[in-house]
């Protein structure tokens, strides 16, 4: 069905349809995915907490290692629940935690490095993050931005793009080729306007992923697709945060 196209590649159309059949533990609604996505924030802010407080307890040492372990082992999880759905229960809640380590740690460190020139640099990038988040929830609900095919293909070519794009980044670095607009901290007007740019997208995301998670509720998906829904809506939300704290560093730089 054209409906379940999705810009987040945890959350489509096949994803449903292969789990149809699997339902004997009951099925998911959309309340009990919103639930479980705030089981996961809870994780990710416990995981944040404690490495930050490493960091401030002058653990810079311990902190760092724990800041990449959540990196990599959260890339790692999610890559097995993205192909593991039905451990999602299981893996979701590590997930959350491996996530919270890294936003932690990332967070601070810009906070670190912004603490005199923007000292407001976190509380203001989890605010804008959250308060981005219940506007697209309320657009959403209220269907003042639609899911539309139109929208849904525009949105899914950006984020298709932007994932290019930083991969492209990410090799050229590789071979000694730095590209200063891309560092957190440039306040070039190229760098604000691409960061720009990627907040949106993270942020018309967040329409999809509502609208995935309430066509699979309707469709009757099996229970264990609400750990999986809240996984791919904590994805979105993740990626929102860093993008946001990008922008506001490069904001802050041109002070």
């Amino acid at each position: 069905m054209a409906i379940f196209k999705s810009g987040n590649p945890t959350l489509s159309e096949k994803i449903f349809n292969t789990t149809l059949s699997d339902q004997q533990q009951g099925v998911m609604t959309a309340r009990g995915a919103m639930n479980k996505f705030g089981f996961l924030f809870l994780m990710v802010i416990a995981g944040a907490a404690f490495n930050w407080h490493l960091y401030s307890q002058g653990k810079g040492a311990t902190m760092m290692p724990l800041m990449w372990t959540g990196a990599i082992g959260g890339l790692v999880v999610a890559l097995v629940i993205t192909f593991k759905r039905t451990w999602a229960p299981f893996l979701a809640p590590l997930y959350g935690l491996l996530e919270g380590l890294f936003v932690g740690g990332i967070s601070a460190l810009m906070n670190d490095i912004f603490g005199q020139k923007y000292p407001g640099i976190i509380m203001h990038s989890v605010g804008l993050t959250l308060g981005v988040a219940v506007a697209m929830y309320l657009l959403y609900n209220f269907r003042i931005i639609r899911a539309t095919e139109k929208f849904k293909s525009v949105i899914m070519m950006a984020t298709a793009g932007i994932a290019i794009f930083y991969l492209v980044t990410w090799v050229v670095r590789l071979f000694g080729v730095q590209m200063d607009f891309m560092m957190m901290g440039n306040g070039s007007l190229l760098g604000i306007g691409i960061s720009l740019f990627v907040v949106v997208i993270a942020a018309l995301n967040l329409i999809m992923d509502f609208d995935m998670i309430e066509q699979g509720a309707e469709m009757g998906a099996p229970k264990y697709m609400e750990w999986y829904c809240a996984f791919g809506l904590m994805v979105t939300i993740v990626w929102l945060y860093i993008e946001m704290l990008k922008l506001l560093s490069r904001l802050g730089s041109r002070d």
